[in-house]
């Protein structure tokens, strides 16, 4: 099947697959709804997705213009994606096979958030909602169809995997986590299971804290008393949205002193996971004695482990990805036909009206009914000899073929000659 002459989808970003954590923060866009409205004036529509492990700006225009807008703004070493390629990274991307943690269900709530933000800032479009919904149907389907989504991942319970992978077990261990947004749920629902002594919750919004406490069993503590359960813990998982870090080196080291052996005068080792984006932990903080430091450019090791089970899930959404890429792309075709059928169908009725008219004219004396019955007949005739060249039209955008279909309306409406197709000379 022939691609339609132009889709006018455009991704350009970074991700895991290329840029560390550190990257990823320097690409990030610290007010989601400034850079909407800036792009919004260049781009018929834009969106932006903004995880802990992918900057994407996902927009309906070129990809000359985005690549400009982008390098304009400071951003380099970015990927771009366009057209086909585009539509297949969304595709894959909501079904979880492009994901660090590969099926994990995050991005499909992910991009329903991205295309809301769109619609409150009024940077959306018709097209972008077509694609984004079409990629979150692909990404339910595929993981109705397939196992690859199997135990639950996500980057939260990487996150725990890569903590009890460091320390052993974490049976009877202290666990605080900060953060009760989304991914403070995932990690926590995740620690649920593991037989802890203690769970502490904290966050910026106390009442926030107390909620996802009271959900998992765990004991919600202030953001004013963070150091002292950090003394008390054995591994803390860091996962805020703060625009800044929220653990500073300075009071963690403080805090270390606490923890020190009576003996031995050294520190009961911390592992810290910071798993947030932009990071929640103060760089140079992974200098402290005994301190051990991760963050999600650890968990690469964790999704290399847990792959080897979902690998032929992953296969089988590939290849259901690339059948819905094909679905999708006649879809597109078959809409490019609209605006040349737009334009015969009015041709059409125009010479229905006037030939009309003239036979009622002609007929001088024709009552109501008479009057009725040609305007009947009229459209009758005009849409069963529209029906046959309706249905060559629509065959051949939905093959791509649209210098067809744009040759066959203009031999209808302006009389053109539908002439063969030149063979280029070697």
């Amino acid at each position: 099947m022939a691609e339609p002459e132009h889709i006018p989808l455009v991704i350009a970003g970074v991700s895991h697959h290329t840029a560390n954590v550190t990257a990823l923060e320097a690409f990030r866009f610290g007010g989601e709804e400034e850079f909407l409205a800036a792009a919004a004036a260049r781009f018929r529509g834009v969106l932006l997705i903004q995880t802990c492990n992918r900057v994407e700006v996902i927009v309906e225009g070129e990809a000359e213009d985005l690549h400009s807008f982008l390098t304009g703004l400071g951003r380099n070493g970015f990927f771009v994606h366009e057209g086909r390629a585009a539509l297949r990274h969304l595709f894959a991307l909501a079904s979880g096979i492009d994901s660090m943690i590969v099926g994990e269900d995050q991005i499909i709530g992910q991009l329903k958030k991205a295309l809301t933000d769109a619609h409150e800032t009024q940077t959306s479009s018709i097209f972008l909602e077509t694609c984004i919904n079409k990629a979150v149907h692909v990404g339910v389907e595929v993981r109705q169809r397939t196992l690859i989504n199997r135990g639950s991942v996500s980057v939260g319970s990487a996150a725990v995997l890569l903590a009890e992978a460091e320390i052993g077990s974490l049976a009877g261990k202290h666990i605080l986590v900060i953060g009760s947004g989304e991914m403070g749920l995932l990690v926590a629902q995740a620690l649920a299971a593991k037989n802890l002594t203690a769970m502490y919750v904290a966050n910026r919004t106390y009442g926030r804290a107390v909620i996802l406490a009271n959900k998992i069993g765990g004991k919600a503590v202030k953001l004013s008393e963070l150091y002292h359960y950090i003394t008390l813990s054995d591994v803390v998982i860091s996962c805020t949205s703060a625009p800044h870090p929220i653990i500073h080196r300075k009071d963690l080291a403080h805090a270390m002193k606490d923890r020190c052996w009576p003996v031995e005068g050294h520190p009961r080792p911390l592992i810290l996971v910071d798993i947030a984006q932009p990071r929640d932990v103060e760089e140079g903080a992974e200098t402290i004695d005994d301190v051990h430091l991760f963050t999600i450019d650890n968990l690469r090791s964790i999704n290399e482990q847990t792959m080897s089970t979902r690998k032929a899930e992953a296969d089988r959404a590939h290849h259901f990805v690339e059948a819905e890429l094909e679905i999708f792309l006649r879809h597109l075709n078959r809409k490019s036909a609209d605006d040349a059928l737009a334009s015969l169908h009015t041709w059409a009725e125009s010479v229905r009206v006037r030939e009309r008219d003239r036979a009622v004219a002609r007929l001088n004396t024709a009552d109501k009914k008479t009057a009725e019955v040609i305007d009947d007949l009229s459209r009758v005739l005009a849409k069963k000899l529209l029906t046959d060249m309706t249905f060559s039209i629509r065959a051949s955008a939905e093959e791509g073929d649209l210098e067809t279909v744009d040759a066959l309306v203009k031999a209808i409406t302006k009389g053109d000659r539908i002439g063969t197709k030149k063979i280029p000379p070697e």
